[in-house]
């Protein structure tokens, strides 16, 4: 049986297919293209789903992802990388982690007021709460609910240290509150650039901002003075791996500190959407690339363990590992620790706006 779209390439779009949502026990198929049934073929524009959320605040209780708590004002995301680990989480919404991730996005209008709310708690230690834990919050959905611009007003107005990632240019939208932030060492800054291939860029990651652009994201926000860093993430073996050295020179040029990477890992329902992607985008180098993934892991495409999933075991992991290494230290980078202030947090004792 097939949904139809297992045939079809969608330009534009990370998935191609939308696996089953393993949380719903019915599944509607089409089982033969020519059929005489009638088929609704599901939308292919990107639509909003308005949700109103208890908490808007989550504790991270994953000891290897370098967060405490995370805030996402979005569910899904539009930028469609077809690797992307929360891709599952949308099946707690009833909704599949392919294309479904990528056209149903889950707004949380509340977002701003919960968060104002949370920030208010009794005993609460200003601990750094990270935007985009989970989907991007310059995703394209941004440009028209603003709903990240207010969360960093409401934190700078109660000096809450925030920690950020994106790989969506729009940030430099809000470089003047993140500047005064900084200022007050406040926040820090991550982008994400794991290639610098446009050609692989446009199949891997259809959505995103071109690697040129994050890069002057770096250098523009480096000279306001906002602490910068790169997570090279996820280097594909095969793919992408090749262009450590290249990748950590740009991004020192441009004036990023800190650098990070993770493997590719394929956990749920990605391990099928990635093989789909692989298959339809590389089919030349489709068994070495997913064999080098393997090997990544133990023999599979995805690992569990804490500490080793991020980053792989065995030769090709530890090559990677030391040639990351080595290029950090050449281009002088994670040579200083970043420690944002917990001090100056503060409830105001007037009401700020929240529009």
């Amino acid at each position: 049986m097939t949904s139809g779209d297992e045939k079809q390439y969608f330009k534009g779009r990370g998935a191609h297919v939308n696996p089953h949502n393993r949380f719903l026990k019915d599944v509607y198929v089409k089982e033969h293209d020519e059929g005489i049934d009638d088929w609704e073929e599901s939308d292919r524009k990107t639509s909003f789903i308005f949700e109103h959320s208890k908490t808007i605040v989550n504790k991270v209780d994953s000891p290897d992802v370098g967060m405490a708590y995370s805030l996402n004002p979005y569910q899904g995301c539009e930028h469609g990388c077809t690797y992307c680990y929360a891709r599952n989480s949308h099946q707690y919404w009833g909704y599949s982690a392919g294309i479904e991730f990528e056209r149903k996005i889950i707004v949380k209008q509340d977002a701003p007021a919960l968060f104002k709310k949370f920030l208010e708690k009794k005993g609460w230690d200003a601990t750094t709460i990270s935007l985009s834990g989970n989907t991007d919050c310059y995703q394209p959905a941004e440009r028209k609910f603003k709903l990240t611009r207010q969360l960093l007003e409401i934190a700078l107005a109660y000096k809450q240290p925030i920690g950020m990632i994106t790989k969506n240019s729009l940030i430099l939208r809000d470089k003047d509150i993140l500047q005064e932030m900084a200022r007050l060492n406040l926040c820090m800054v991550y982008v994400s650039i794991n290639s610098l291939n446009e050609d692989l860029r446009q199949v891997m990651e259809p959505r995103t901002a071109t690697a040129k652009q994050r890069l002057r994201v770096v250098e523009e926000l480096s000279k306001a003075g906002i602490p910068m860093g790169v997570m090279v993430a996820p280097l594909v073996p095969g793919l992408s791996d090749h262009e450590i050295p290249k990748i950590l020179k740009a991004i020192a040029s441009a004036g990023a500190i800190k650098a990070g990477y993770t493997v590719v890992r394929l956990n749920g329902a990605i391990g099928q959407i990635f093989e789909d992607w692989l298959r339809k985008n590389f089919p030349d180098r489709f068994d070495k690339v997913w064999h080098m993934i393997q090997s990544c892991h133990g023999g599979q495409v995805n690992d569990s363990r804490f500490g080793d999933r991020m980053r792989g075991d065995g030769n090709i992991s530890q090559m990677i590992r030391d040639n990351f290494r080595l290029h950090c230290r050449l281009n002088g980078l994670n040579v200083k620790d970043i420690i944002l202030d917990h001090s100056l947090f503060k409830i105001p004792s007037d009401q700020i706006s929240l529009f």
